[in-house]
């Protein structure tokens, strides 16, 4: 599969030349080991993939005994691993580092000594149990990895070609016209479904058949119920609790998160570690509330609320029915049909915010609330930095008749704001100053 991750990689071999790691952070399944030895293969001379998930006691005693003397420790790695490591020219791949901490304080070392280059993967990397006692080292650099965007879909399709005709349409606000947008359309549905997990997507790519890629979707969640059972200690019930919830919170109108759905006697305060380790764990994107549309939109986040996207769209599809037959899963029959609009709200705002995340956004949302005046009460899905202005983004059905919350929030903020969005599922349209995108363009905001 082809990654851009991997043109971020390079970048960071040619201009950092060992003097910083690189540790890819990212969801389990989601590619980081695969993309670390192919990078790997391709790159250096040689390379040795170190796995702390499965790690062997001869190379734990390495990392136990002989830290002091670098020319031991590498003699006795590329012994164990049958590897000859060239100066300069080697890389090595800490993978899933998370499993064992001291390994990552060790990097600051490893750097200095400046013989290779240093390549870290993992999953929930900043929780507290993972960096308990450890220094972090300044000398590496974080990277998150996403799960496919719909590019890296079409791409895994064979189609390379699209995505600049797309670009060239956006950029000029140039109609596609209908038959080409129906077929871009048919390719982002598969998309929605597939989802952008590589397996998943490499399952569906190579018999079109979404049975296959749900097999593969269900064994994933599955892993994820059980690192929340194995690696969220304390407080495992409540993380399990959140994540079981999120369809139905998802299909609501109102999207934000609404603990009393689970407990009426609920509190934000019992929950937080739990909303952190799934943020962490990368297997949602969290969407705050910003009061004030402004560039620091972080600054007018309000954390209590928020709304919790799944991170990979088809990950959803699967979770929503996650007990039943694949026969019985409605979606994946109503979205194939044409019938996208049954469940547009779900799935059409967690694949934005997918590919909102995945392009570098940090994600935000507008909601005001006014049991006197109409007019001040109204909810934005979207707020994004946009040419140094604050852009609303509103997702809706294809069949929409009004945006009344999308004109309050221009009347209210004005000259603060720049151009107004509307991503849906017909064909680029420009009406009142609102730019209105088929919904695949979310990746060129």
């Amino acid at each position: 599969m082809r990654r851009k991750i991997y043109d971020r990689l390079l970048e960071w071999k040619e201009k950092d030349k060992g003097s910083c790691a690189l540790l890819l952070d990212g969801a389990r399944r989601v590619g980081k080991s695969y993309i670390a030895e192919q990078f790997g293969r391709n790159e250096y001379k040689s390379y040795i993939v170190i796995d702390f998930a499965r790690l062997p006691q001869e190379v734990r005693a390495m990392f136990e005994n002989d830290i002091n003397d670098f020319d031991l420790f590498f003699s006795k790695l590329a012994a164990y691993y049958r590897k000859t490591l060239y100066r300069r020219d080697s890389l090595i791949i800490f993978d899933e580092v998370q499993r064992y901490p001291a390994a990552r304080e060790l990097i600051k070392y490893l750097v200095a000594d400046g013989r290779y280059d240093y390549l870290e993967t993992g999953s929930l990397i900043s929780l507290r149990t993972n960096v308990e006692n450890i220094v972090i080292p300044s000398e590496e650099e974080h990277v998150e990895m996403f799960p496919m965007d719909f590019e890296e879909f079409l791409w895994a399709m064979g189609d390379e070609t699209t995505v600049p005709f797309l670009k060239d349409c956006f950029e000029n606000l140039k109609p596609l016209g209908q038959a080409m947008h129906r077929r871009v359309m048919n390719d982002f549905r598969q998309y929605i479904l597939a989802g952008g997990m590589p397996q998943a997507v490499e399952a569906y790519v190579s018999t079109k058949n979404f049975e296959d890629a749900d097999r593969i979707k269900k064994r994933i969640l599955t892993l994820y119920r059980e690192d929340v059972t194995k690696f969220a200690k304390g407080y495992e019930a409540k993380v399990l609790s959140l994540f079981d919830e999120m369809p139905s919170q998802l299909a609501k109108t109102e999207k934000k998160y609404k603990l009393a759905d689970i407990d009426k006697k609920a509190r934000f305060r019992e929950y937080e570690n739990a909303f952190l380790w799934l943020a962490e764990a990368m297997i949602v994107n969290d969407c705050y509330n910003a009061t004030e549309p402004t560039v620091g939109l972080s600054m007018s986040g309000e954390y209590m609320t928020r709304k919790c996207y799944m991170a990979d769209t088809g990950l959803l599809v699967t979770h929503s029915f996650m007990d039943d037959k694949f026969t019985d899963n409605e979606l994946y029959r109503e979205i194939l049909l044409d019938r996208l609009h049954v469940n547009e709200g779900m799935l059409l705002e967690n694949v934005v915010a997918q590919e909102l995340r995945s392009h570098g956004h940090k994600l935000y949302f507008y909601s005001r609330s006014d049991s006197v005046d109409r007019d001040n009460r109204m909810e934005i899905d979207f707020l994004i930095r946009r040419k140094r202005k604050i852009c609303p983004v509103e997702v809706k059905s294809g069949e929409y008749r009004k945006h009344s919350s999308l004109d309050k929030f221009r009347r209210r903020f004005g000259g603060k704001i720049g151009q107004s969005y509307i991503l849906y599922t017909k064909d680029i349209l420009v009406k009142e100053d609102v730019v209105h995108l088929p919904v695949y363009m979310a990746m060129f905001l």
